[in-house]
């Protein structure tokens, strides 16, 4: 987790609520937290919406807010 902090916050575009909502969503499964890592690896220059529009094309990006409502 320690990694993708330290490149969420040397996004070009950074800001705290992208960094949050990223760190949050990878600290849920560990297959997130290295698909988001890799992502990042292959694709240095991108912006935050690239990293964002990544990680809301993923299968389970909806699971956490299905969950949310259900409760």
């Amino acid at each position: 987790m320690e990694e993708l902090l330290y490149r969420l916050n040397r996004v070009d575009d950074t800001y705290y609520d992208f960094v949050s909502a990223m760190a949050r969503y990878a600290e849920k499964k560990p297959e997130r937290l290295n698909k988001l890592l890799s992502f990042m690896k292959n694709n240095p220059a991108a912006k935050s919406s690239d990293i964002i529009e990544f990680v809301s094309n993923q299968e389970d990006f909806f699971e956490d807010a299905a969950y949310m409502s259900a409760g």
